[in-house]
């Protein structure tokens, strides 16, 4: 009699720990990110709304984007909000198309391209063609500076250089943040460089800055960000995934949200953007105007 006891208040006791649990496992979802700038304040204003609007626990996975694709693909990822279309991803995307969901665009207007400062002369430098220029590669000190190299943006370029016949070039892998530093420390010293950029990005609010033409289209035209997730993610997480699905943000909101992260950070932007445009969230979060 005592035995059954214990194991009946032992059952009870388990009932009480397992079940809170396995609810949270149950709205819980891990997102796929990369240390990008728009990547990153779509990726926290997504997380914030997940979280304080619809009662999600969200884990943020940094990884490289090649990574994030297969990872979604493996479901060991639920979502990515960082799909290039129809271009500059479309290699990742056509190796697990079948094994993902793309839940559509969030934001359009974007593009790839080589970057220059403003005070770079345009009779010396307005295209990717005048690279070959003697005088100027040695004024770029034959560098273009990068970002990750399994970027997307990277992939291009190392096609560019190619088709441009630059190969007395060395393209520079960094971080998202040390192109950007990079950048700055050219600025600061008035000096040439050329920068893989793409739009949107608040280096465009820090410093006047214009892409090189590129005759040959080998950086791609405009493109959309989609958000891509794994199968059954929408059977799972019914609300969670129509929420991203109606999510749009203009490219002008994205970047000024950006812009405002660098004198704070990206949470704080993500927080004031979220308190002023209310109504706008509301029709993500329910789907009612």
């Amino acid at each position: 009699m005592l035995q059954s006891l214990k194991r009946l208040m032992f059952a009870v006791l388990l009932g009480t720990v397992v079940a809170p649990m396995a609810q949270a496992a149950e709205r819980s979802i891990n997102i796929g990110w990369t240390a990008w700038s728009d990547a990153e304040a779509v990726t926290r204003l997504v997380k914030t709304i997940l979280e304080r609007r619809m009662g999600y626990q969200v884990k943020l996975t940094l990884a490289d984007i090649a990574l994030q694709y297969n990872g979604i693909a493996r479901r060991d990822l639920d979502v990515m909000l960082m799909s290039w279309l129809p271009d500059t991803h479309a290699d990742y995307l056509k190796r697990v198309g079948d094994d993902v969901v793309n839940l559509g665009v969030l934001y359009t207007g974007a593009r790839l391209g080589w970057v220059v400062p403003e005070y770079v002369p345009r009779d010396q430098i307005s295209s990717i063609e005048d690279l070959r220029k003697p005088a100027v590669r040695d004024k770029l000190r034959g560098r273009v500076q990068g970002i990750d190299p399994g970027a997307g943006l990277m992939r291009v370029s190392k096609n560019a250089v190619e088709a441009y016949g630059l190969d007395d070039y060395e393209l520079v892998s960094a971080s998202g943040a040390g192109m950007t530093a990079a950048l700055a420390r050219a600025v600061r010293r008035h000096r040439w460089i050329v920068v893989t950029g793409w739009s949107p990005h608040w280096m465009f609010g820090a410093w006047k800055l214009r892409y090189l033409n590129d005759p040959k289209g080998s950086l791609g035209g405009l493109e959309r960000i989609h958000a891509i997730a794994r199968k059954g993610f929408y059977r799972d997480h019914p609300d969670a995934a129509a929420m991203i699905a109606r999510l749009w943000i203009p490219l002008g909101d994205l970047e000024a949200m950006m812009y405002a992260a660098q004198g704070t950070s990206y949470q704080d932007a993500v927080e004031a953007y979220i308190e002023a445009n209310g109504k706008r969230i509301a029709y993500w979060v329910t789907g009612k105007l």
